[in-house]
């Protein structure tokens, strides 16, 4: 599924989207708050789903070569974190779904259900 479709599914606001990225092809997402959990979830092509708005989320995603963030429950980026994910080059948007709904409607249409853990 690529970027321009995931947002559109959750009506994402975007906080940082470097443009390479808007025709990245993603397979299957991962949505936790545990950044420990992120690290033991290995998998190609994952947009990460989260409610933490902190700069520890970036560095999880750059260390898994996640490629796009998206924020959780309506809550916002902070300064640091967005920063860090321009220097990085990772996609930041956010989304009011709370995590359960968004991922649900990210797998109801498509994503994650070849090769889904």
């Amino acid at each position: 599924m690529k970027l321009t479709k995931i947002k559109e599914l959750l009506n994402c606001k975007v906080y940082f989207e470097p443009e390479e990225l808007c025709s990245e092809e993603f397979l299957n997402a991962c949505g936790s708050d545990l950044m420990s959990d992120v690290l033991a979830f290995v998998k190609e092509k994952v947009i990460l789903l989260t409610g933490l708005v902190n700069p520890q989320v970036i560095r999880t995603a750059e260390m898994m070569d996640i490629k796009a963030v998206i924020i959780v429950r309506g809550k916002q980026p902070s300064e640091e974190m967005l920063k860090l994910a321009k220097e990085k080059c990772i996609a930041l948007l956010g989304t009011d779904y709370p995590m359960f709904q968004a991922c649900g409607i990210l797998y109801e249409n498509g994503l994650g259900k070849e090769g889904c853990c």
